[in-house]
């Protein structure tokens, strides 16, 4: 293993770019499926003459995407400890350009079902980069870089959602109808071919178990990974805690979408920003974690984390009733100069925009310790299994949340005829909740990392 410093490697500097440009493309194309789910939702509402819309295909969005994660993480990492992370970083970053180059003819298409399995498609690519890209990191790095690295490397990949959202919007107004989303295919496949270029410094790595074979049980958690589970409780806890963490960031997601454009009647570009402050909150949490843990795992950051979370939902449920209560449209706005787009807001967005930033802050101090644990405790020929393991449960959590969040908005559909109106940004009370209750209830000791 090398002991160099990160910042003159240039494993670091290629994998960070090569996920940085990955996670853009996922959250650009991803975020244009949402914000194409609402459109068809409100279109729907008009044609039927109804006041208020349901968000009916957003959840079935997410829980697409979700759905690759239960199906295939078990089997991604088994494959990333089968063979070197370094080959499986660069097969599936190839296989990125062939995923962007069908988003190409399903935008053209202009069918939602087209879409759907592109997005599919897309998520299926990233089960399988996942294990290899995390797993890798304890393969190239000192353990007590761990903390330094996740930070940089969570801060990375939120940047690379921050400006996948906010591009998704601009574009999505700038380039309106099939042809400009098809231009921004176009741009999508150019970031995938140069995401692969990057993948090509990583240093080479050897199979940690090149002997291990596939069961149907690696379907889910293969048999070693349920026995140590089941033996290390302080590990289950973890993996449990980042579960109910992705749950909650699975139902803020459409949720954040819905809320602007529902309760505040914010323009898709303006709607994006508002996912953009949840990145932007992200990238400096995970930095900030980083630095505090001070080569150590603290969790005290994650109940910090856990509070901050439960209060900036809060406040978005009772900034969802200070909205204009209006009927949205379909109709496609005209396009604001950035600076505008920026710096001119009403009070309630701009009070929007800083419990977003207060709620991605605290959602990045909360999960890099749990990161860090899953990725240096498990023994080292199943850390790619163990990544895999915590992606499987944290989509299990994902896909629940896209049940929550259908069953949310159908059960407000309803109130909503019987003329009980209920806003779509309540949601988030719900999850205030659930993970007030987190920070309560879940107090691990810290640990050092040797």
């Amino acid at each position: 293993m090398e002991t160099r410093s990160i910042y003159r490697d240039r494993s670091f500097w290629g994998l960070t770019v090569s996920q940085f440009l990955g996670a853009f493309n996922d959250n650009l194309f991803k975020q244009l499926v949402l914000l194409l789910c609402l459109d068809y939702s409100t279109a729907e509402m008009l044609a039927a003459g109804e006041s208020s819309a349901a968000d009916r295909y957003q959840p079935i969005a997410m829980a697409v995407f979700a759905l690759p994660w239960i199906l295939f993480s078990g089997v991604a990492g088994l494959m990333s400890d089968r063979t070197s992370k370094q080959r499986g970083i660069l097969l599936c970053k190839a296989i990125e350009i062939v995923v962007m180059a069908c988003g190409l003819f399903a935008f053209l298409s202009g069918e939602l079902a087209a879409l759907m399995l592109v997005l599919f498609l897309m998520s299926t690519q990233s089960t399988f980069f996942g294990p290899s890209k995390y797993g890798i990191l304890p393969e190239l790095f000192r353990a007590r870089d761990l903390p330094q690295i996740n930070g940089m490397f969570q801060m990375t990949t939120f940047l690379a959602i921050i400006f996948g959202f906010t591009t998704a919007g601009i574009l999505k107004t700038v380039l309106p109808g099939q042809q400009g989303l098809a231009i921004v295919s176009v741009i999508a496949i150019g970031i995938a071919v140069v995401g692969t270029l990057a993948a090509t410094v990583i240093r080479a790595t050897p199979a940690a178990q090149p002997e291990a074979r596939f069961t149907w049980a690696n379907a889910g958690i293969d048999r070693e990974n349920w026995r140590l589970l089941r033996s290390d409780r302080f590990l289950m806890g973890v993996l449990l805690a980042s579960s109910v963490f992705w749950f909650a960031g699975g139902v803020v997601q459409p949720a954040v979408n819905n809320f602007g454009r529902h309760d505040l009647l914010l323009s898709d570009a303006r709607t994006s920003l508002l996912q953009a402050c949840v990145g932007i909150g992200i990238a400096g949490g995970c930095l900030l974690a980083g630095r505090l843990s001070r080569q150590r795992i603290r969790f005290g950051l994650v109940r910090r984390g856990a509070i901050g979370l439960a209060v900036s939902l809060a406040l978005l449920t009772v900034l969802a009733y200070f909205g204009p209560a209006s009927v949205p449209s379909v109709e496609a706005p005209s396009v604001e100069p950035f600076s505008d787009l920026i710096l001119r807001a009403s009070t309630v967005e701009w009070l929007t925009r800083l419990s977003l930033l207060m709620l991605g802050a605290s959602a990045g101090v909360f999960v890099v310790p749990l990161q860090v644990v899953l990725q240096s405790a498990p023994p080292d020929a199943q850390k790619g299994r163990m990544i895999g393991t915590m992606n499987f449960v944290n989509w299990i959590g994902i896909l629940l949340s896209a049940v929550f969040y259908k069953v949310f908005e159908s059960s407000r559909e309803v109130l909503n005829s019987a003329a009980l109106p209920l806003r779509p940004g309540t949601v988030f009370l719900a999850l205030a909740v659930i993970l007030a209750a987190l920070a309560i209830g879940y107090r691990p000791a810290d640990r050092d990392l040797s």
